[in-house]
């Protein structure tokens, strides 16, 4: 009788223990208020940027963009054991934590719509393995002159747009990631703070403003670097005059469904806030509590919750660029969410050399297409970390911000040309366009080639013509010629003096200059769509 009582009492606290278990779920509701008033006067719901953006690409607003019911959520706060931890505008939805009981009580509020718990996953079996580096970064201090940074910004051709003087200016890029430590100290993100670029930023895990407390991991502020930082004669990143959000959705203690939560949120404000790139250098598919797991066959690009709220976001209007994941030795799709939406871009890793890093994670037919996108330098990237120091760092991680801040001087070029086309020129400028395949994808881009081929496109500005680099020392370079039938160009001396003329029907001219005196010079262009007089300064 007493092993009896025994096994009893065990099997009862057995059954107490399960009934405990926090669950994660989505809960979504049935409604929102106001739908038709907030659509009808957009300014009362997004920022005159973000209206501006949409009405650009033509976007309509719609009920997605308005925000949930605020009233729902403090009564749902108030149910029994529920604790809210994030909510979501685009989903129409909150995240709880809360016993499987109590969350499944919540369907008897008339307002709830249906829940969606995180744990209905295929078992554990079938799990990539997991790293014990949740980011993968290896930092190698290394002796740094500019010839380090100037292999990750040559390799994708970036460097000549930079003389074009596309350097990001105007656009802003959120940055989803950890923490941003130092970031307003550091005299790497001086020239950032000088020209009021950090626009400010909010702290999703922790509900706080506290995102560059010294305290804080340093992940999100070596990310930040390969876009932001600039030390003189020393390190320039991708887009050092683009404008930043920086927003801490990774909560780097445990891997827990709600970051997923946490990411879309932080998108959505990113949406909001009229952001024109979206960067993570995050990727979800296997969480500390085993139950919550993907499978390689649910990252078909509309499974997770965070790719479904990526996929928003760049039907927005935002062109959001995601790494990969640093789970690709085992040459099987590891492509981890949200990169495997199918209209977001997705970036594997190189070493210098140009050739595939043995962590860059693989694309599979599970996706809905060829993933990754592009690849960019991800082995030994070069970065500044959370002490200011520039050191060499391994991760999709560091290939994702590279092409990001590209994407926004190419962006800067072309203002009004959609983030769809964007994203088709660059993977057509690809080294491996002609057979994309799951490891490389389309292959490292040429940013000038993509450049080059979006000036031919019948929506740019046909009168827009760039010359290269000014100041120069041999030769220069006219490109912006594409659209005219007739063009001539005429060289002229400060004084007036005609130094050379002559007509070309090319869209791309280089003209001499290595026999010229030092000093300043006018180039004069007639199109059929106007003149351009350039300054040309001959070193």
């Amino acid at each position: 009788m007493k092993n009896l009582i025994i096994f009893s009492f065990l099997l009862l606290l057995s059954q107490f223990g399960y009934a405990q278990v926090v669950e994660e779920a989505w809960v979504y509701f049935t409604d929102k208020p106001d739908v038709v008033n907030s659509i009808s006067n957009p300014s009362s719901i997004l920022t005159q940027r973000a209206i501006d953006r949409k009405q650009r690409f033509g976007i309509a607003i719609d009920e997605r963009d308005v925000p949930v019911n605020e009233a729902y959520i403090s009564n749902l706060k108030l149910q029994t054991g529920i604790a809210v931890m994030a909510k979501s505008k685009w989903m129409n939805a909150v995240h709880v934590r809360g016993t499987e009981t109590n969350v499944n009580n919540l369907l008897n509020l008339s307002y709830v719509d249906h829940i969606e718990f995180a744990k209905n996953k295929i078992s554990s079996g079938n799990r990539v393995g997991s790293s014990t580096n949740k980011f993968d970064v290896e930092d190698t201090q290394i002796t740094f002159d500019y010839g380090y940074a100037a292999n990750q910004v040559e390799m994708i051709a970036l460097d000549q747009l930079h003389e074009l003087d596309f350097t990001g200016t105007g656009l802003i890029i959120a940055v989803l990631d950890s923490g941003f430590p130092n970031v307003n100290t550091l005299s790497a993100f001086s020239r950032l703070r000088n020209n009021n670029d950090l626009l400010g930023g909010y702290n999703f895990v922790n509900r706080s403003t506290n995102y560059y407390d010294s305290t804080l991991d340093g992940h999100g502020i070596a990310v930040l670097s390969t876009m932001a930082a600039y030390i003189q004669n020393n390190y320039v990143g991708t887009a050092p005059d683009a404008s930043y959000y920086l927003f801490i959705t990774e909560d780097v203690i445990t891997e827990t469904p709600v970051e997923e939560s946490y990411w879309v949120e932080a998108a959505e404000r990113a949406d909001s806030l009229g952001v024109d790139v979206i960067n993570s250098s995050l990727g979800y598919f296997d969480f500390d509590d085993s139950r919550y797991d993907y499978t390689p066959s649910e990252m078909d690009g509309k499974t997770a919750f965070v790719t479904r709220g990526a996929a928003i976001a760049a039907e927005k209007g935002i062109l959001v660029v995601i790494s990969a994941g640093n789970s690709g030795y085992d040459l099987a799709g590891t492509i981890t969410a949200p990169a495997d939406a199918e209209n977001v871009f997705s970036i594997g890793a190189v070493n210098a050399d140009g050739t595939r890093t043995t962590f860059s994670s693989v694309g599979s037919s599970n996706q809905p297409s060829i993933k990754p996108d592009v690849m960019a330098q991800g082995g030994i990237a070069t970065l500044v970390n959370k002490n200011g120091n520039v050191v060499g760092g391994n991760g999709t991680s560091f290939s994702s911000p590279i092409i990001a801040g590209a994407i926004a001087c190419l962006m800067q070029a072309f203002p009004n040309l959609s983030p769809d086309l964007i994203r088709e020129k660059i993977r057509e400028s690809g080294d491996n366009a002609d057979s994309p395949d799951f490891l490389y994808g389309y292959g490292i881009p040429n940013f000038f080639t993509a450049f080059s081929n979006l000036l031919s496109t019948e929506v740019f500005d046909k009168s827009l013509i760039r010359v290269f680099p000014n100041p120069a020392q041999d030769f220069i370079t006219l490109v912006g010629l594409h659209n005219s039938t007739t063009t001539s160009i005429d060289l002229f001396s400060i004084t007036g003096e005609t130094i050379m003329k002559y007509n070309v029907d090319d869209s791309e001219v280089r003209i001499d200059l290595s026999n010229f005196s030092v000093g300043l010079y006018f180039l004069k262009v007639k199109t059929d769509f106007g003149e351009n007089t350039f300054k040309i300064v001959k070193h």
